[in-house]
């Protein structure tokens, strides 16, 4: 059974730093992508950086480029957002993600809230 556990989350001012965790286990991740998505209030899920678990070339929705890194550890079979310099719009509940490459097959975490204090 596949399982996605984050954590890390919680309050924080602006300008601050978190990092969050999600832990997969259940199966092999090597032919996924693994995603850190995020839903605000009244708005829809978006994505905000994803990886391959294989390989690197991470990517980065527009907003948080250049203050979010995603990276994983394999050894752990963990993935890692690290958030800094931190906004009031970053707000939300955040989700990891594992899409099979090349498939519909998807996992997702139960989710994280994160809220940034103006």
């Amino acid at each position: 059974q596949v399982q996605l556990v984050e954590s890390g989350g919680g309050l924080v001012q602006a300008g601050g730093s978190l990092r969050l965790s999600c832990a997969a286990s259940g199966r092999t991740f090597s032919s996924y992508v693994m995603g850190w998505f995020r839903q605000a209030p009244g708005k829809e899920r978006e994505l905000v950086a994803a990886i391959r678990w294989s390989g690197n070339s991470p990517s980065y929705a527009d907003s948080v480029k250049g203050r979010f890194t995603i990276s994983r550890d394999n050894a752990k079979n963990t993935v890692y957002l690290q958030m800094d310099s931190l906004k009031p719009e970053d707000t939300a509940v955040y989700y990891c993600n594992a899409r099979a490459l090349f498939s519909t097959i998807s996992y997702w975490g139960q989710g994280t809230q994160v809220t940034v204090s103006s």
